[in-house]
Formats: structure tokens, C-alpha cells, sequence
């Protein structure tokens, strides 16, 4: 896989968990990677983006990827 951007690692993840969480280890992978790449410490989400944008949902994505190494937030 090609060096993705932070913003383009960020869109492959929306797309993922929006068919069924297609591949999304491969993206976080490539996400966690674009972070070091370009210094970020934490990946920003639109909860509005997600296909469970309640608390729970949030929650459970926030585990998963600080499973995987990935610190994640929320915008808004």
C-alpha cells in the first residue's frame, strides 16, 4: 500500500465501517502509519460520518483502535 495521507487513511476508515468494517484492520494499519508520518498523535472523526454515531458506538470505535494503537476523538 501506498504512503497515504492522514485525510485520505481517514476516508478509507469511513468507508470501512460504512461496509461492515471491510478490511479496517489494513486501515488502521495504514492510518497508524500515516500519523507517524506526519506527527499526529490523535485521529479526529466526524461522529456525523459513522454508521453508529451514538455514545456506544463512539466508545466501541475508540476501544478497538486504542487496541491497534490508535488514539482516536471525536469533531464537534
Amino acid at each position: 500500500m501506498s504512503d497515504l495521507t492522514l485525510n485520505q487513511a481517514i476516508d478509507n476508515i469511513y468507508t470501512s465501517i460504512n461496509n461492515d468494517n471491510e478490511d479496517i484492520d489494513l486501515h488502521i494499519a495504514a492510518l497508524k502509519g500515516a500519523m507517524a508520518r506526519e506527527g499526529v498523535r490523535e485521529a479526529v472523526f466526524d461522529p456525523g460520518r459513522l454508521a453508529q454515531s451514538n455514545r456506544q458506538g463512539r466508545k466501541i470505535m475508540q476501544s478497538y483502535f486504542r487496541q491497534k494503537g490508535v488514539k482516536v476523538s471525536f469533531a464537534g
